[in-house]
């Protein structure tokens, strides 16, 4: 039997998604969960490697398992061997073609951004945060240069380890209710730290250093060493992942809507 798991996690304490040897990883703590429901050993697979601090909203995972339980155990019953950070949202029967990240058509992430004089205890590890004045409109015409289909290679870290950098951004949009920004990525696939690299010469765009053309140029330019320091972690969220309907997936995107009286809501 197949499932597939739907998770929202606060990655603040975590390695990141990816099990690692001597560190605290979330599927690591949901392996563990299942196993103790299961009582077998069970390996998943997610949508994406979310990064050390990376938050989800939505986390699309899959396992395989001989065992027969209700679905209620793999959601309730999961959740009460979870730490509090991290939670099984739903689950379901899946049929055998399905693969979390292969059968992944796009993914959506989400930055928040803290923009003031000093960072906010309360938002310390869910937003990242710059003390500079930002320039709106500028970083708004900057973002569009992600759009289409491009070779990466200027924003993706030393030890990314995909064969290619070229991917497809479908979707950029920012928005701004101060002192927040809330920066939005679609793409076929993201490399290692690429967002956080994007996130990194928006910025400095936005403080005034380079004009919003610099994006195009660091583009072409396909050199790591020209581009502005990786951004923090701390306001990246995944927010959705999209499949073929044939799959009939529950709820699979929501959004990091701090504009709305749920700071959590969903999107679409």
């Amino acid at each position: 039997m197949k499932i597939a798991l739907c998770a929202e996690y606060d990655g603040s304490n975590y390695s990141g998604w990816q099990k690692q040897n001597d560190t605290d990883s979330i599927q690591g703590e949901i392996e563990k969960a299942l196993e103790s429901i299961a009582k077998e050993k069970i390996d998943t697979y997610a949508s994406g490697r979310t990064d050390t601090g990376v938050h989800a909203l939505i986390q699309i995972i899959h396992f395989e398992t001989s065992i027969d339980r209700p679905m209620t155990a793999w959601i309730r019953g999961v959740n009460a061997f979870l730490p509090s950070s991290i939670r099984v949202l739903w689950a379901q029967e899946v049929d055998d073609t399905f693969h979390a990240r292969y059968s992944a058509t796009q993914r959506h992430y989400e930055y928040l951004l803290y923009n003031a004089s000093s960072h906010s205890a309360l938002w310390a590890k869910k937003a990242g945060w710059i003390h500079d004045d930002l320039d709106f409109n500028k970083m708004k015409t900057a973002i569009q240069y992600f759009e289409g289909e491009h070779d990466f290679s200027a924003f993706r870290s030393s030890e990314c380890q995909a064969k290619s950098p070229i991917r497809t951004i479908t979707r950029t949009s920012i928005l701004n209710y101060h002192p927040f920004y809330l920066f939005k990525f679609s793409a076929n696939g993201f490399l290692h730290h690429q967002i956080r690299n994007m996130m990194g010469a928006i910025l400095y765009i936005g403080k005034g250093n380079y004009p919003s053309e610099y994006i195009y140029e660091l583009l072409i330019s396909k050199d790591r060493k020209k581009s502005p320091p990786t951004f923090s972690s701390h306001g990246l969220y995944l927010c959705g992942v999209d499949y073929d309907p044939c799959y009939a997936l529950s709820l699979t995107h929501r959004t990091v809507n701090i504009f709305d009286n749920n700071h959590l809501s969903q999107d679409r």
